[in-house]
């Protein structure tokens, strides 16, 4: 394989798309199918898996071992209000496992129990086949989006799966910046640097969630100002709308209720969702037919757009408060904003349409694909953060969705807090915060607002090896709290400071008293600006401190921090790494039985059909074997589709190889007996130029007069030993049945000929010898004519 990609990765909840960094430009990779969106569909079967696209196809037959939906699950535990009310629409079992969310299906004809994070790193390992079968390289480095209201429990669930299925993953970057960085990147007429910015709002309403972001674009960067969104509003919200209507309205006419029937309600969606898509252009009644719907009925129903907008009032409402929302938030008036965005499908509703215009004065605009723009947002970041690829810069100033706090309590029975990341802070960024310790303490992070997660918490981090100075008084300790670049916060490092110095050269920020465990001392900001691009910013000191530094003798000793985060332990990750390999080995071997089934199975048709036709394979065949063959080609039909069913690799390749003894000579005759004229032609031919070289070298031709006669009869004799070859087998061919092999190949044949010619370029295209020129007596020379006579050649002339 040549050189590693990056790719950029969509990772949506109906469907994911994949772009790539190319040096013409992004492009959007398409799958083995022809398409570009890939399903976020998982399927199992007694023997392999089956993903994306052929997951999708066979969804309905398969209902219970299709696994769709899976996104909305990640991170989550089983007994989350908003995982049961997901899985109250999906048509497979999920159930709880250790109080964490399994998925239960038929695989390998036993039944097996899968978590969410486990179904998304299989969707993941197709889409990496995908890109490396399409980019003809290995694929490691990506970039993949995730919603902008990811908790930390969700993204870290998504970098598990990322991790599972072997991507190194760059970045996880928020939908709404990677459709920012989109936009941004080509835009040649972005203000200067020092100049007032262009505030562009985007909005993203995809199959299951609304996003609206606020940002701010310079030449070269971008500044996310405010991101607003609502977790539980997209596209499949009005779909359910529409079809609890239709079921109401097929109960009343037809008294039957879909919602009894998966497999009728999963086509009733479907059905309604093309409707949904057919109103967004026609406000006149559209029908909708569905034939033997349930109990051997077909049903018909219709609706108008206005009917459709009455049902779904109530979502509108909601997207127009998210709208405001990230107005308000983003402290913008109208007047400062240049345009309006859209991307995802179901900002295709004309009823979104209206809404973004009212609320922003702009008519929304559709710059962007409306289905690629995140996949190409993330292709372009991976290959700025890629040392593999060069690309121009882009700076990306992302912010935390959610304020974060701190809090610690201790031995003094008093409480401590701080929120060290408000909320739309800059990301990525670290703080240092200096605590008086003298014994292992914890600290405990926690979202300080209502977030899409029943628990706030993000983790508890326990800082240990903590010991009192000489002196007994409490140590100084520096911590450093981070929100990465995947937007995901920890405490990354602390360190224990030990100074002796005098205690007036600490710095006037640590004013805590070394007794008062109620609050860090200081928090020192880092990375002001853009981080470079390892996500870590040096830490910023003023230069009083390090002169100050230089002055005291300061020892640092780092600490070990115990980390109870969300997240699979390394443990569980290597083993579910480790399965997810011999699944893979597994649907490769499963395919290639397949490929040795199909193959087999090929072969018994094209065979049958050719040799039972005259005019093919059957004139090259005697009757009797051919009667024979036939009936050993109907039996092989009929194992294929009984006890051959379910065979082995080898056993296929057996057989096939069993029919190719008779069939293969015979497909031999066929192409000999089409291919022997034109060659015989052939060799006539070249014999017939060989006599005509010789011919003109008897008659004296000087071209040929420089040819020994010695090489001319070596010549002649090869022509005559040819003639009497092509005579004697000529007759030989002649006389030579059909159904039998043919005594001289086409191979043979073409061979006589490439002797002739050889013998012929050996003896007869001799180059002839040089003539040395005679010199002329030195006092008999002419003079030369003057140089103005000569015809003078312009292209050999020097013009100064």
């Amino acid at each position: 394989m040549a050189s590693m990609s990056v790719i950029g990765i969509d990772f949506g909840n109906e469907s994911c798309y994949v772009a790539v960094a190319r040096a013409g430009g992004i492009e959007t990779i398409a799958n083995d199918y022809s398409l570009r969106a890939t399903p976020s569909c998982v399927a199992f079967s007694g023997q392999n898996r089956l993903l994306g696209v052929a997951a999708h196809n066979q969804m309905v037959t398969n209902m219970k071992n299709t696994i769709h939906g899976f996104k909305r699950l990640l991170g989550r535990q089983y007994n989350d209000p908003h995982v049961q009310n997901e899985i109250k629409n999906l048509p497979f079992n999920v159930q709880n496992f250790q109080g964490q969310i399994g998925i239960k299906v038929n695989y390998m004809n036993e039944e097996q129990v899968f978590t969410p994070e486990q179904i998304a790193a299989m969707l993941f390992t197709k889409l990496k086949d995908t890109s490396e079968q399409a980019l003809k390289s290995k694929v490691n480095d990506c970039v993949i989006s995730v919603p902008s209201y990811f908790t930390n429990a969700e993204r870290k669930a998504l970098l598990d799966s990322a991790q599972i299925a072997g991507l190194n993953v760059l970045k996880l970057m928020n939908e709404t910046t990677a459709t920012a960085l989109t936009y941004g990147i080509y835009k040649q007429d972005l203000p200067e640097v020092d100049d007032k910015p262009r505030n562009v709002i985007f909005v993203d309403c995809g199959h299951s969630s609304l996003q609206v972001s606020a940002v701010a674009f310079n030449k070269g960067k971008l500044k996310m100002l405010a991101s607003a969104s609502d977790p539980n509003l997209g596209g499949r919200d009005i779909d359910a709308i529409l079809a609890e209507h239709f079921c109401k309205d097929f109960e009343t006419r037809y008294k039957i209720n879909a919602r009894t029937n998966p497999r009728a309600y999963l086509r009733l969606r479907t059905e309604v969702e093309k409707l949904k898509k057919q109103m967004s252009a026609n406000s006149t009644k559209l029908p909708m037919n569905i034939e033997c719907f349930m109990d051997d009925k077909d049903v018909h129903g219709d609706m108008k757009r206005v009917d459709m907008e009455g049902l779904c009032a109530h979502l509108f409402h909601r997207v127009e408060m998210t709208l405001k929302k990230c107005l308000d938030d983003s402290k913008l008036r109208t007047e400062d904003i240049h345009s309006v965005e859209i991307v995802g499908g179901s900002t295709r509703i004309p009823s979104i349409k209206q809404l973004i215009e009212q609320i922003f004065g702009k008519t929304a605009s559709t710059t962007l694909n409306q289905d690629e723009a995140v996949a190409r947002g993330c292709a372009l970041q991976c290959a700025i953060l890629s040392p593999a690829v060069r690309v121009r810069d882009f700076s990306v100033t992302d912010l935390q969705n959610y304020p974060i706090k701190l809090v610690w309590d201790f031995s003094l029975k008093e409480d401590g807090e701080c929120e060290v990341f408000p909320v739309n802070h800059p990301v990525p960024f670290s703080k240092m915060l200096t605590f008086y310790r003298k014994d292992t303490f914890n600290i405990k992070a926690f979202y300080n607002c209502d977030v899409p997660y029943p628990d706030k918490e993000i983790g508890q981090f326990v800082i240990k090896d903590v010991k009192p100075t000489p002196e007994g008084e409490s140590s100084k300790i520096k911590i450093k709290a981070r929100v990465n670049l995947h937007g995901i916060f920890a405490i990354t490092s602390a360190t224990l400071v030990e100074k002796k110095d005098n205690p007036e050269e600490e710095s006037p920020m640590e004013v805590a008293s070394p007794e008062n465990g109620s609050a860090p001392a200081s928090t020192e900001s880092m990375d002001q600006s853009a981080p470079p691009e390892n996500g870590e910013a040096p830490e910023a000191e003023d230069k009083d401190k390090k002169e100050k530094k230089k002055k005291s003798v300061t020892k640092t000793v780092e600490l070990p921090i115990e980390s109870y985060t969300h997240g699979f332990s390394q443990t569980l990750l290597n083993d579910y790494q480790e399965m997810e390999c011999k699944m893979i080995a597994n649907d490769k071997q499963e395919k290639e039985r397949a490929d040795a089934r199909n193959a087999l199975e090929e072969y018994v048709y094209d065979v049958r059909g050719k040799i039972s036709d005259d005019d093919d394979l059957g004139a090259f065949i005697v009757p009797a074997d051919r009667e024979k063959y036939v009936k050993e080609l109907d039996n092989m039909e009929s194992w294929l589709y009984e006890e051959g069913e379910d065979c082995s690799r080898h056993v296929y390749v057996e057989k096939l190889q069993g029919l190719k003894l008779i069939g293969e000579p015979i497909k031999t005759r066929k192409i000999e007996f089409e291919h022997r004229n034109s060659a015989l032609e052939e060799l006539a031919q070249r014999i017939m130029l060989s006599q005509k070289v010789t011919g003109l070298y008897r008659s004296g031709d000087e071209k040929y007069n420089h040819i020994d006669s010695a090489d001319v009869s070596k010549v002649e004799e090869a022509v005559n030993n040819a003639v009497k070859w092509l005579e004697d087998n000529r007759s030989l061919l002649n006389s030579c049945p059909k159904t039998q092999d043919a005594p001289v190949t086409v191979a043979l044949i073409k061979e006589q000929c490439k002797n002739l010619e050889q013998t012929v370029m050996t003896h007869m295209n001799k180059p002839k010898p040089k003539v040395e020129p005679v010199p002329e007596p030195a006092g008999d020379s002419k003079p030369d004519k003057p140089e103005e006579d000569k015809p003078a050649d312009a292209q050999n002339m020097d013009f100064e």
